[in-house]
């Protein structure tokens, strides 16, 4: 379950001109998750919301998220060289690191369904496109409809791993999987974008003092 929630979490500002295009700034989104299993759904409640910070310049981008489930997590995408590190760090796995390629591999392309749904949403003053994603992840079928606008162009590990199936950037996704006879739904969605200056530095590749290189 937990490693199941932790590929989930790892996979996604009213003060914005509508439709407006970003090369540059911060994007926070805010994700709750709900069962109708009535344990289940009491755990998952005392996570309460998980905030995700997302800090973008041209190709590349740094997700921060912090979850008791998960602990911190970092992302840091390159789209030039095509390249990931993520940086995990929690009381029961410690400190660690990995390095990766963006590009998906061809049989978990073929293992994901994407249509192109006839349905748009409105969030933020972004007009939104519906997609639906079916998938399997392991051994799970999960689905998810997921609305994205192209105004903004931001490397994330989850838009990643659709290849070119899915165009833009998720405003807003809603996931929903079967774990052990009982339904999960993840709800995500982006609540504040903000044009502003990032340093360069947050997109430094280079592994932390204390990390430890995780086996693949």
């Amino acid at each position: 379950m937990k490693k199941l929630v932790f590929l989930l979490l790892v996979t996604f500002s009213l003060s914005i001109v509508a439709q407006e295009d970003i090369k540059e700034g911060v994007v926070i989104s805010s994700q709750k998750m709900s069962s109708d299993n009535e344990e289940m759904n009491a755990q998952l409640q005392t996570m309460g919301e998980t905030v995700s910070t997302v800090y973008f310049k041209g190709k590349k981008s740094r997700s921060e998220t912090s979850s008791p489930m998960t602990g911190d997590i970092t992302i840091i995408m390159d789209n030039v060289k095509k390249e990931m590190m993520m940086m995990m760090s929690n009381p029961m796995a410690g400190k660690k690191y990995s390095v990766q390629s963006t590009e998906p591999k061809p049989e978990d392309l073929e293992a994901i369904k994407v249509t192109k749904g006839d349905v748009t949403k409105t969030v933020l003053g972004y007009e939104c496109q519906q997609y639906i994603v079916k998938m399997n992840q392991q051994g799970q079928d999960v689905e998810m409809q997921m609305f994205t606008t192209n105004k903004l162009s931001i490397p994330t590990q989850t838009t990643a791993s659709f290849g070119t199936k899915i165009e833009g950037f998720p405003l807003f996704f809603v996931l929903k999987m079967s774990q052990m006879g009982s339904n999960i739904e993840i709800i995500n969605e982006v609540t504040e974008i903000k044009k502003e200056t990032v340093a360069d530095d947050k997109f430094d590749m280079t592994p932390p003092e204390g990390y430890e290189k995780m086996e693949n």
